[in-house]
């Protein structure tokens, strides 16, 4: 007995030598991308309306964003440019999809674009399996349809309820609805999952299966993109959740009570990824990004003090949250001021991974690293958008952009126009400077030109069968249901 012990106790300085040489699990990775969640919907962006205690427990625990941008005021151009790392533009998929077809008697015909993500792009999420990493896509999809263009045809393993639709049916089970198919005029019914329980809630289901997926993979590095369908419309949440916002007078909202439960919702959801993670034994050694697709929808929520809403290229309709928590490397409660997008999430989660950028695949997102540490600085950049499409979102015109610094320039195609915005000094955009700064607006608009010919944007161009009688927008549809 005593020869065993002494035996244990020699060996047991060899084994603590052996662990601390064994390689470290690549971090774990989880993007929660919020559907239509606006820039000031969170406690930490200044709400005293939504409730939101995980989010903004992330907040403190991780590096949070006051300049974050989606690459595109509507969702599924985002979607792809987070996935690949390039703008829409670029893509050439620039508006939701399955969109409609245009207004025939319009000014414009509008420029063409993919109906689903190109099974060409080395997807963020492929980039990543490459690399050992177990990948789940879990929740709205929107990028395409069968046969090629679903989550398991770009990257990921596991798929949970992404299809081709932007919206379920019903955010109750069995979440199903009924709605007119704009191209045939055909009714149809459309579920985002096959299974359930009576009174069951999307947000809460998915999170268990965001949590089941977490509980498989804990021995192996994971990436869980997890972009859950709300907030999206239907305005639909929690009766007990929706009293509760009903009893806040109405002065004092901020948006819909439905919506405000909605919110809700989804930081109960990141609470529980949360716990889960902790529990696991996880939670050092899992990087987590919080971030939304475009501006908040205009009957939802209050975007002030911002000009606009989702659909619209002010900063209402583009500006988003963005969270990101990088344990040991991001510096945990702090704020950055610097202007970044959609497309730099695939290099930052690729330095995260420890795997090598890939610079022909992400090639306008740049490695977020630097700002999260505090110790870096960005190389000098200028970002842009295009949109060469009509939609019925209130503010939203066909229109091109670039924001350098505090200066934004908005280059709009019908009506025809320029608007030089500082957003240093005018966040809200409520004076156009283009007389006092007639420099800086030819210098942007050089520059705008120059990506567009660059990226090969799509233009509009003149439309023989123009009528101007006819509202320039998308024909009259339950669009709303759809994107």
């Amino acid at each position: 007995m005593k020869k065993a012990l002494i035996i244990l106790l020699l060996l047991a300085p060899l084994a603590e030598l052996h662990a601390a040489d064994a390689p470290k699990q690549k971090p774990n990775i989880i993007l929660f991308l919020i559907d239509d969640l606006g820039w000031r919907d969170l406690g930490c962006q200044g709400s005293t309306f939504y409730q939101t205690p995980n989010i903004d427990r992330l907040a403190k625990e991780g590096v949070r964003f006051t300049d974050a941008y989606a690459a595109c005021a509507v969702c599924s151009p985002t979607r792809a440019a987070v996935l690949t790392g390039k703008y829409p533009a670029r893509l050439l998929l620039t508006d939701w999809l399955p969109s409609g077809r245009w207004e025939p008697k319009a000014k414009l015909r509008e420029g063409r674009f993919l109906r689903g993500l190109p099974v060409e792009e080395i997807t963020l999420a492929e980039a990543l399996r490459e690399g050992g990493y177990r990948t789940a896509s879990i929740g709205k999809w929107h990028l395409g349809s069968e046969p090629f263009s679903l989550p398991e045809h770009h990257g990921f393993d596991v798929n949970i309820a992404g299809n081709a639709h932007g919206a379920p049916g019903s955010y109750f089970f069995p979440y199903a609805g009924d709605w007119k198919i704009p191209a045939t005029g055909q009714r149809a019914k459309w579920n985002v999952l096959p299974d359930g329980q009576e009174g069951e809630y999307l947000t809460d289901r998915l999170t268990d299966e965001a949590v089941k997926f977490l509980r498989e993979s804990k021995d192996k590095p994971f990436f869980l993109y997890f972009p859950h369908y709300g907030v999206h419309t239907p305005l639909q949440a929690k009766a007990d959740m929706i009293a509760k916002y009903e009893r806040i007078p109405e002065a004092e909202r901020q948006g819909k009570p439905e919506y405000a439960a909605m919110v809700e919702s989804v930081d109960v959801s990141v609470g529980r990824v949360m716990a889960a993670l902790k529990e696991l034994s996880l939670d050092s050694n899992t990087v987590i990004l919080f971030t939304s697709d475009n501006g908040g929808f205009y009957n939802a929520t209050n975007n002030t003090p911002l000009r606009a809403n989702k659909g619209a290229y002010y900063e209402g309709g583009i500006r988003v949250p963005l969270i990101i928590k990088w344990p040991s490397v991001a510096k945990a409660g702090s704020v950055v001021n610097t202007p970044v997008t959609s497309t730099d999430f695939y290099p930052t989660c690729l330095a995260a991974a420890g795997l090598p950028a890939r610079p022909n695949q992400h090639q306008d997102g740049v490695n977020l690293q630097s700002v999260l540490t505090g110790e870096g600085s960005l190389p000098a950049r200028s970002l842009f958008w295009h949109y060469p499409h009509y939609n019925e979102h209130p503010s939203s015109v066909p229109s091109s952009v670039i924001r350098k610094g505090p200066w934004k320039l908005i280059q709009t195609f019908d009506p025809e126009g320029i608007e030089l915005y500082n957003l240093s000094d005018d966040l809200s955009e409520t004076k156009n400077l283009i007389a006092e700064q007639t420099a800086k607006v030819d210098e942007l608009r050089r520059e705008l030109e120059a990506w567009r010919k660059e990226v090969g944007a799509e233009m509009m161009k003149p439309n023989p069968d123009y009528d101007p009688s006819v509202k320039p927008s998308k024909k009259k549809k339950k669009k709303e249901a759809v994107e």
